[in-house]
């Protein structure tokens, strides 16, 4: 009995024990004898009495820092707990990084050691011998480009991504300094939801990244085409071997530029060897349909007939083939309709031209053979598909040869009554002795209109210069005029949320300066606040609009809904609506 209880609870309790996470991450696994090394402990759980390894070989820099971070994706929460180290080490050789412990529930858990190569030392740059870790190499901004030898229409993807070390941190308020641009391709973004920090490997080294966006692109031309860099300023923390009066390391505050670079494609152009003479340039992998609605019709009754091309290729980049039909069929315009999807991969659904055709005369009419060709990529070749004729037969209705007489006949007639139109019946007969126009009133009235204007023209210039040299007065209309425009331009942008609150910051920044008669460089939030409340503003309303100001600049980067993007507008008007009252 005692041996089936142990083994019940063995089986209770070794799921439990298998979800902890207790290891160990460093930087890189071969380092030069003076160069720094990142260690961190990370558990799944939040253990208790940590105890760490002697570190021989290595003496430390900095550290312990312990670093508490849990979160809740779709519906699951994760912790993380880390402990972080930076070492020195003193010997060059095989060096190990020896077990740590902390206990959970009762029990001891320990990681796997591991090994460090030391080598020999090498030149480093002066922050680093001043005992900083240098951002140069601990973050880089990256394009992976999928193909770099495409054919036109062909689509590649771009990623951005940007890698940093576990050497130092990094701060939200990214600046983008320079969007790619995409010259001579036809592009689509598509949207990332939230950043989610992964871990990878980057120049044989671990690292952690997050992708920023990811854009696919069909070059249009051939040739070499440039796509221009991307370019952030990131907030970057650095470690130093300093502490402050509580014992602290010392975390020094940078800011880093990061670039792609540019990236040059060499699109090679479509083979001229056996391109059909309808090719309208559609590459990709695709099957094309000729559908009518139906084949036989009374008289009045009318036809759809539907040119389809579906498959994965440049769908919203060719143009469908156009039917050829008999004159006794009146065709009209198409109606074209498209459902593609862009994802990573490129281009893939359906689009089509819908085609309404009535017939005119009684009999049976043939639709041509269409035929739909596309380059292939898999194979490198060209395809042509065919459609089948179409036979339309109109049951009823007058036929081709009663219908031609009956229109000359019906012609002739209205020749015969409209052939004496020209002759007018009634006659207007006019005073040919009109009264001459010199010396009329009018003349009068035209001679002394430009003596009369001028008084005119000098009192609105007096008035327009007046206005002109009132500078301040100017100054505060524009600021005026800024601020209602952003906050419009911020209600335009609800769906956007990064330009929603650049928008919406701006129309705040102007409204400020309108309202307090000051600068750019003058708004602090102390001056703010004191400006605000010595022009009679309720200090709750004060302590809202200075708190939503703060907001826009974080909420660009972190996640938000449509509701709370709403939610920060609504707040902003009744802030803004507000102080506009209560403002002397």
């Amino acid at each position: 009995m005692k041996k089936f209880i142990a083994v019940a609870l063995f089986i209770i309790a070794n799921p439990l024990l298998a979800q902890v996470q207790f290891e160990t991450r460093v930087s890189k696994n071969t380092l030069a004898l003076n160069e720094r090394l990142r260690v961190d402990f990370i558990m799944n759980v939040d253990g208790d009495n940590f105890i760490q390894p002697s570190f021989d070989g290595f003496r430390i820099i900095a550290g312990p820092s312990q670093q508490v971070s849990q979160s809740w994706v779709n519906g699951r929460s994760s912790f993380e707990k880390v402990y972080s180290y930076f070492l020195l080490p003193t010997r060059k050789g095989a060096l190990v990084i020896k077990q740590a412990a902390i206990e959970f529930n009762g029990q001891v858990y320990k990681t796997s050691p591991v090994k460090i190569t030391v080598t020999n030392a090498v030149q480093q740059s002066q922050e680093e011998n001043d005992g900083q870790i240098s951002a140069d190499n601990n973050l880089y901004l990256v394009a992976d480009v999928s193909k770099t030898n495409p054919y036109i229409n062909e689509p590649i993807t771009v990623v951005y991504k940007l890698y940093f070390s576990y050497n130092i941190g990094i701060g939200v308020n990214w600046e983008e300094k320079s969007k790619p641009k995409y010259n001579d391709f036809w592009s689509q973004n598509i949207d990332i939801k939230q950043l989610v920090p992964e871990e990878g490997m980057f120049r044989g080294e671990r690292f952690r990244y997050v992708v920023l966006r990811k854009t696919v692109l069909y070059p249009q031309k051939s040739g070499k085409l440039v796509i221009e860099p991307l370019s952030l300023d990131i907030p970057v923390q650095l470690p130093t071997n300093r502490r402050d009066m509580f014992g602290q390391f010392i975390v020094k505050d940078v800011t880093k530029n990061v670039t792609t670079g540019a990236k040059t494609i060499a699109v090679k152009g479509l083979p001229e060897s056996g391109k059909p003479a309808d090719f309208s340039g559609a590459v990709g992998t695709f099957d094309f349909k000729v559908t009518p609605s139906k084949t036989t019709l009374h008289n009045g009754e009318s036809l759809e007939l539907v040119v389809s091309a579906a498959g994965k290729g440049n769908l919203k980049l060719f143009t469908l083939p156009k039917p050829v039909v008999p004159n006794a069929l009146e065709m009209y315009d198409p109606v074209h309709s498209e459902s593609v999807n862009t994802p990573l991969s490129g281009m893939a659904g359906k689009i089509s031209d819908s085609y309404t055709i009535i017939p005119q005369f009684k009999g049976t009419y043939p639709i041509k053979p269409m035929q739909f060709s596309y380059f292939d990529l898999n194979s490198g070749s060209y395809k042509t598909i065919t459609s089948p004729e179409i036979l339309v037969t109109v049951l009823d209705g007058p036929t081709a040869t009663d219908s031609t007489a009956v229109a000359s006949t019906a012609k002739n007639k209205i020749s015969n009554v409209e052939q004496f139109k020209f002759i007018k019946l009634k006659t207007e007969l006019a005073d040919v002795h009109a009264k001459d126009f010199l010396g009329s009133n009018s003349f009068y009235a035209l001679l002394l209109l430009p003596f009369g204007i001028i008084p005119l023209i000098v009192i609105f210039k007096k008035k327009k210069e007046a206005i002109d040299s009132d500078v301040f007065g100017n100054r505060i209309k524009m600021n005026n005029k800024l601020a209602k425009k952003y906050l419009s331009e911020a209600k335009k942008q609800i769906a956007n949320k990064e330009l929603f609150y650049v928008a919406l910051e701006k129309a705040m920044h102007n409204f400020l300066k309108a309202k307090l008669h000051i600068e750019t460089s003058e708004m602090s939030k102390d001056n703010i606040q004191e400006l605000l409340l010595s022009r009679k503003a309720n200090p709750e309303a004060v302590n809202d609009f200075i708190a939503l100001t703060e907001n826009c600049e974080i909420a660009r980067y972190a996640p938000s809904s449509s509701a709370s993007i709403q939610q920060d507008f609504d707040k902003a008007v009744e802030i803004i609506s507000g102080l506009e009252k209560q403002i002397v």
